[in-house]
């Protein structure tokens, strides 16, 4: 018997590998589900595809993009989240110079640049300075180039249009964590302080020798606080 159903939500251009080994780990004891975002444009969009996959009631874990949904998620259907997760990720709505900077990308992976705007703009800031890179890098390529431009750009659209999530947290009563890796260069330690402040209750981890992906970069560590969090 299981203990928990578990929703994983992956991060921008990501799939259920980006938890390969969450997933190996905590199978043992929850149903795992890694749902799709569909042909989603909008934060609150993914959410309800997300809703439409999972069960009735549900862990949920998300991380970047994946914690960005996972903060609608809880805001649309508090009653069915049993706990909450946020990994390397943030509350605020996309500041005005970040929605603009990906006005090129866009354009550039609609004439086929998919690869290198992964490759130069994101992959390359994903990772710890001390990580093994090109192994976890060719996996992230893998599955950028796996969803396609066109994925790539409904979520560029959704995140630029993505919704302040801090006065809905504040209303967050289940067990929650907050873990993020120590050199996350795209949601920093700033982001995280923010939501331990708005829900203090949650656990908060800093996990040494990652970046923004410490499911991959450490994964046993990374295990280790999942499980506790949901046998919490």
């Amino acid at each position: 018997m299981t203990l928990n159903n578990l929703v994983l939500l992956p991060g921008m251009m990501c799939d259920e590998r980006l938890f390969k080994p969450q997933i190996n780990h905590l199978q043992a004891f929850s149903e795992v589900i890694v749902p799709h975002y569909g042909m989603a444009m909008t934060v609150k969009a993914m959410a309800q595809e997300v809703l439409q996959q999972a069960p009735d009631q549900f862990a949920l874990a998300g991380l970047s993009m994946g914690g960005i949904v996972a903060m609608e998620v809880i805001r649309l259907a508090p009653e069915r989240v049993t706990r909450l997760a946020l990994l390397d990720t943030n509350p605020r709505a996309e500041l005005k110079e970040v929605q603009q900077a990906r006005e090129p990308q866009i354009i550039a992976v609609q004439n086929g640049e998919l690869a290198k705007i992964m490759q130069e703009q994101m992959i390359s800031r994903y990772f710890a300075e001390q990580t093994h890179k090109q192994p976890l890098a060719d996996i992230c390529l893998n599955m950028a180039l796996d969803l396609g431009s066109k994925a790539f750009i409904r979520q560029s659209k959704a995140l630029q249009s993505r919704p302040d999530q801090q006065l809905n947290l504040k209303q967050v009563k289940v067990p929650s964590l907050i873990l993020m890796g120590q050199e996350d260069q795209l949601c920093p330690l700033d982001r995280h302080e923010l939501l331990h402040a708005i829900i203090p209750h949650a656990e908060f981890v800093i996990v040494p020798k990652a970046g923004h992906l410490p499911t991959l970069e450490q994964p046993k560590i990374t295990n280790h606080v999942l499980e506790k969090w949901l046998q919490q």
